[in-house]
Parts: C-alpha cells; sequence; structure tokens
C-alpha cells in the first residue's frame, strides 16, 4: 500500500510538473524600429519573419523582425497621393486600401510593383479595414454608400474585387461606418466573419459573405464618435471588442464587449473599469482566450482573465498592434513603429 501511494504521488508531481505554465505579463519592452513623419494604423505580419505596414502620405513597406531593417516605398496614382489605414495578404501578394474617394486596392504586381485592383470614387467613399479567409476570398468594408454598409469581396485571390449589393445586406442606418483606427473591426474564422461598426452592431456572416445577419451589443455608441474601435476572435466562440469615444479617453462606461457564443450574445464586461478608450485590441496567443492586450494614444492595457480586470503596462501611445508569438508584438502609431516584449 505505501508504494502504491508513493507512486501515485510521484505520477501527480509528474503530471502537475508537465503542465504548462500560464504567461502572465507584468511588463512591456518597447524598442523602436521605424521612426517617420507618417501616421500608421495598419500593419500585417506576411509571415514569421516580415511585417508588413502602410499609412498616411502613400507609404508602405516591410519590417524584418529579426533584423530590424526597414523597406519603405511611396504610392502615388496620378497626381494623388492616397492614404492607407489597411492592408492584407495571401500567401503571394500583399494588399493596401486607401480610405478616401478615390479609394484604391492595391496587390503586388507581376512586376514587383502594386497595381490597382478596385477602384470606387464618391463623396461618402471611405474605407477602413481588410483581411483575408485564405489565399483566394477576402473582404474589405467601408462606410455606408446609397443606403448600405459598402462591403466588397474577392474570389479569385485578390485580382478583383465586387462589391456587395444593399439587397444582399441588412437593412443599413443612416450613417453607419467602421472606424478605420487600426484594422481590426473585421474578423475571420474559419467560414465566419464580423464586422464591428459605429452604431455597435455586428455584421456577422457565417458562408464567407454569401448571406448576412446583424448581432446587436450594448457598447456604447450614441454619438459619432462612440461604437465598436476594434474586435478580435480567440476561436469561433470568444470574441472581444473594444470602443469607447476617443474624444472622451477617460470613459469606460460600456465601451468593453464580450461574446462567448460566437456572438449570439455580447455582453458588457468591466463596465465603468479601465481601460477607457481603445484603438485596437487583440487576444494573446496560447491564452486560451484569457489574454487580451488594447492598445490606443492612451497606452498599453493588458487583462490576464478574458476582460474581467485590466493593468496598465505603459502609457506609451499607439494605434494598432499585431503578436508575432505569445510574448513579442509589433505596434504602430504616429511617426512610429516598435517592437513589443511582454515579460
Amino acid at each position: 500500500m505505501r508504494y502504491i501511494l508513493s507512486l501515485l504521488t510521484a505520477l501527480i508531481l509528474v503530471s502537475c510538473a508537465e503542465e504548462p505554465k500560464k504567461k502572465l505579463f507584468n511588463t512591456v519592452e518597447i524598442t523602436p524600429v521605424l521612426q517617420d513623419s507618417v501616421s500608421i494604423r495598419a500593419i500585417t505580419f506576411l509571415d514569421g519573419r516580415t511585417l508588413a505596414f502602410a499609412g498616411s502620405n502613400g507609404m508602405y513597406g516591410t519590417v524584418d523582425v529579426n533584423s530590424g531593417q526597414v523597406r519603405s516605398n511611396i504610392q502615388t496614382y496620378d497626381s494623388f497621393t492616397p492614404n492607407f489605414r489597411a492592408v492584407g495578404h495571401t500567401a503571394t501578394d500583399f494588399f493596401m486600401l486607401s480610405v478616401e474617394s478615390p479609394a484604391l486596392l492595391y496587390k503586388t504586381g507581376d512586376q514587383g510593383k502594386m497595381e490597382v485592383v478596385y477602384k470606387e470614387e464618391g463623396e461618402s467613399v471611405f474605407y477602413d479595414s481588410l483581411t483575408f479567409w485564405n489565399d483566394f476570398e477576402g473582404i474589405a468594408v467601408g462606410d455606408t454608400v446609397e443606403g448600405c454598409l459598402s462591403i466588397i469581396i474577392t474570389r479569385d485571390g485578390g485580382a478583383s474585387w465586387t462589391k456587395i449589393p444593399c439587397s444582399d445586406l441588412p437593412e443599413g442606418i443612416e450613417g453607419e461606418g467602421a472606424f478605420a483606427a487600426s484594422n481590426s473591426n473585421i474578423v475571420v474564422k474559419g467560414d465566419k466573419v464580423w464586422i464591428g461598426t459605429t452604431e455597435g452592431r455586428v455584421y456577422f456572416s457565417s458562408d464567407k459573405g454569401n448571406t448576412w445577419e446583424i448581432q446587436e451589443t450594448p457598447i456604447i455608441a450614441k454619438e459619432p464618435t462612440q461604437g465598436i474601435y476594434s474586435m478580435d476572435f480567440y476561436d469561433e466562440n470568444i470574441g472581444f471588442a473594444i470602443g469607447g469615444d476617443y474624444t472622451r479617453p477617460d470613459s469606460s462606461v460600456k465601451n468593453k464587449i464580450k461574446t462567448i457564443d460566437g456572438g449570439k450574445t455580447w455582453q458588457l464586461i468591466a463596465d465603468g473599469q479601465e481601460p477607457g478608450y481603445k484603438s485596437c485590441v487583440q487576444f494573446v496567443p496560447n491564452s486560451e482566450g484569457m489574454g487580451l492586450v488594447a492598445i490606443g494614444f492612451t497606452g498599453i492595457s493588458y487583462s490576464a482573465d478574458g476582460g474581467e480586470s485590466w493593468k496598465q503596462l505603459s502609457e506609451e501611445p499607439f494605434f494598432t498592434l499585431r503578436f508575432l508569438n505569445d510574448s513579442t508584438a509589433f505596434t504602430a502609431g504616429s511617426k512610429r513603429i516598435a517592437k513589443l516584449e511582454f515579460k
């Protein structure tokens, strides 16, 4: 009996020792990568060593995450210099989308130069976010034009894009759009897509944009400067969205929401508690949906419990971020890109 008890104790100790420890962040180390005169709100990892970005004044480029080497260029269109706030990629091509009319969607050309694959003009034209399900199918969203949200989709790897007619979308709200704050108000998982809007609603499709429905949320959206600024999903069920009001950044009332059923229901979380306004939120990889980092011009905040409570790690201002792994991210903002190492 003593032998059996000793064996069971040893097995328990081994089991506990092998159980992976959940990473908790206490600090963040910020290393500058690029300093320039542009505003950068859109970044994406092309692979495990290359970060791509696009920003204001036509600037776009890449960062080698190992060496820190930056390569950049300026994109013009006739005599017009576009401002980019959305980027995306497939295995073979990089895409960047400008905001105001004429909205210009560029992809990597066969000759190594960027080429326009979609153009839209009009007084109300304003595009906000872009992402891809896979190497063939992608989606971008813009503000309301002619009574409905602007949604364009590609099914051929980005060579051509088609705008969804209003008749195939849920009834719009006058002036509804999406914030071009961090290229993070569209999320795709599997065949699903969620789009957060300025009206605090979520456009949801379970079949890659063929059919749509509305998910209502309790996030504050009474003023034009309020609504869903950013959202992320850890998997097809656990999602988190953040917003607030950038003109009243300290307000933390009704600005954070969470779902655990794929958006069928959304609940307020940490209501009235920090953080206030943020422009981007991302789940920490390999955190079982518990780790979250929210970023904005008000600094960097972190939650280890799925958004129930938060702590501020830095007051450094940024607009957007993307994780490279479960402890390293890259971030961009006004006049800079930086590497973040969470510890």
